[in-house]
């Protein structure tokens, strides 16, 4: 071997032990990019301009599961009045003018909805029978692990103290529908992580006049009724009930006559929504037992029932894009991302994305009437107690095309 190779070696080993310190001491500045963490989420890309809409100021002090009237102008939501805790329902219009409590002020009350006329709209109210609640829906989380959790909701900011509401299947929402009502209360479970949902056997649907202020009983079956909404031709409700023992998805005329049971899977079911079409009902349920909720959707006559999701988390509130191609869910992971965030799935559950990452709670999300916007229970921008949010969504067209934003 020559000198000059020997020379040309020795200088090679000196640039590669230079080369090699160098990364040892700044191993960041050659490390292959990493991929985008999930916070790094762009919710840009799904919906823009958002704006709170209920406040403290107006009296208000935590709101929810808020639903658009037929013709986008105003909303139906349930909030806390001052000095109370427990949900009343309010009315008012999208600018946040025209506030008006429609319920009793006596009770809790859960799950609002507009008839397709504007004319009148219905709720589930305990006024008429205040018997204590009866233990419902419970979650633990220890060592991160799940036990029995029967299918409520949690609460909204995740902690055991916080009072769920809401809409989808029994008492606990965190300010919604879909899966459980307001009425419920949640407890802590000691040694871990815990929740609890209670629903009042007095709970029952109610129809409200907006005219004549007139409010109907709809519903007299010893139980639990509630997690109402009206079909798109307002000439029938789907609402959840304990009328057979467990928690069941049942279908009824507009006036509360003839009503029939749709599932019979075990497990509680509950928050349901009707299909733009009418042809279809998505509702959330525990088939297994593992406490993990997940989206179903089925026909009107309960014979066509078909998981949405199915995996090892929480998945709650699902609501019908207009299109009737996607739908809009909650969904948590309690072992790996202990936070409530917006997904969208397809109506045959094929596809999903992700739509929300703030840090604060997500939940209870519906579109307007014309897919133009989007509607939510949040905590972001560090609020003390939930609220009702509201954005232009752009992630879908109204046909429900999928829209490749900036």
């Amino acid at each position: 071997m020559t000198f000059s190779n020997l020379t040309r070696i020795a200088t090679l080993s000196t640039v590669l032990a230079t080369m090699a310190a160098a990364v040892a001491q700044h191993p960041r500045d050659h490390a292959p990019p990493r991929k985008p963490d999930a916070e790094e989420h762009d919710e840009s890309r799904w919906f823009r301009n958002v704006r709170q809409l209920t406040n403290t100021d107006m009296g208000l002090m935590r709101s929810g599961e808020a639903y658009f009237s037929p013709d986008g102008k105003r909303i139906c939501f349930q909030a806390y009045p001052p000095g109370k805790d427990e949900y009343q329902i309010y009315v008012m219009n999208i600018d946040g003018t025209g506030l008006k409590m429609v319920s009793t002020g006596i009770g809790d009350t859960t799950c609002s909805h507009f008839h397709p006329s504007g004319k009148k709209m219905i709720f589930a109210a305990n006024h008429e029978d205040l018997r204590p609640a009866d233990q419902g829906e419970q979650y633990r989380e220890r060592s991160g692990s799940s036990e029995t959790h029967g299918g409520g909701h949690p609460t909204s900011t995740g902690h055991p103290t916080d009072k769920p509401t809401g809409h989808g299947g029994g008492k606990g929402h965190p300010d919604g529908h879909g899966e459980t009502s307001a009425a419920s209360k949640p407890q802590h479970g000691g040694g871990g992580r815990g929740y609890a949902w209670r629903y009042y056997p007095g709970m029952e649907v109610y129809e409200y006049t907006f005219a004549t202020g007139e409010l109907k009983r709809l519903t007299t079956a010893e139980g639990y009724d509630a997690e109402c909404t009206y079909s798109p031709d307002g000439e029938q409700i789907v609402f959840a009930s304990f009328r057979d023992g467990d928690q069941e998805i049942y279908i009824m005329d507009a006036d509360g006559s003839n009503p029939r049971r749709i599932t019979h899977a075990k497990g509680g079911d509950g928050g349901p929504f009707f299909s733009p079409d009418g042809k279809r009902v998505v509702y959330r349920s525990d088939r297994t037992g593992s406490g993990n909720l997940q989206v179903f959707v089925n026909n009107t006559e309960g014979t066509a029932e078909k998981a949405l999701t199915d995996n090892k988390s929480f998945h709650w509130c699902p609501y019908w894009h207009p299109s009737g191609k996607w739908l809009i869910y909650t969904h948590v992971n309690f072992r790996r991302r202990p936070n409530f965030d917006l997904y969208l799935v397809s109506d045959d559950g094929s596809e999903s994305h992700r739509v929300t990452s703030d840090q604060s709670f997500d939940g209870l999300p519906v579109f307007s009437p014309d897919g133009k916007h989007l509607m939510w229970t949040s905590r972001r921008g560090g609020i003390e107690a939930p609220q009702i949010f509201i954005a232009d969504f752009v992630g879908l067209t109204p046909n429900g095309e999928l829209r490749k934003t900036n």
